[in-house]
């Protein structure tokens, strides 16, 4: 648990060490279509780490259900490896997200990082919370979809994961719009 916190505070400061200081039109500035701007990799990390919160509310509550698909733990093994060996940061590879996941397509207003940071405050207490599930062994679905299943203690490895991988993915808009500032 202390660990993902710390990762969270440290992808946070990261974040707005590097991103604090620009405007609004650095933080949305593109270098091409399919490639998302700094606020929209910021605003995309907010809508997944989010998209867990519910699940963790109907679990509390006994009123999750996951499906059949969960009893088998080595379809449970395989979705966390494949899940986290596709978010990890040092992968290359782009990948389409989920529609639920799409950051908005409009300019995102600059205080994006203020809202990021409010938010990584609450995930840290969403996870703080939910040590007793973690200890049990709760198996979840992906928000996304409810046939990719893992252990509630992969998912917060996975958004630790995504978010460091963001990062990278934001720094790098960052040098292409530096890039062609000085060029």
């Amino acid at each position: 648990m202390g660990s993902w916190s710390t990762q969270i505070d440290v992808t946070t400061q990261n974040f707005i060490e590097t991103f604090g200081g620009l405007h609004s039109e650095q933080l949305n500035w593109k270098p091409n279509l399919q490639t998302w701007s700094i606020a929209q990799n910021i605003e995309h990390l907010i809508l997944v780490n989010r998209s867990y919160f519910p699940i963790i509310e109907l679990i509390r509550k006994g009123e999750y259900k996951t499906p059949f698909i969960s009893k088998f733990s080595f379809v449970v093994s395989f979705f966390e490896r494949t899940v986290l060996k596709a978010v990890h940061e040092d992968r290359k590879k782009k990948m389409k997200t989920f529609p639920i996941w799409e950051p908005t397509k409009n300019e995102i207003l600059i205080d994006v990082l203020e809202h990021f940071s409010v938010h990584q405050s609450e995930l840290k207490k969403q996870i703080e919370d939910a040590k007793e599930l973690v200890e049990k062994g709760t198996i979840i679905s992906s928000p996304a979809n409810k046939n990719i299943v893992y252990r509630l203690e992969t998912a917060f490895e996975i958004i630790v994961t995504h978010e460091k991988r963001h990062f990278e993915q934001a720094k790098l808009v960052l040098e292409l719009k530096n890039k062609k500032n000085s060029g």
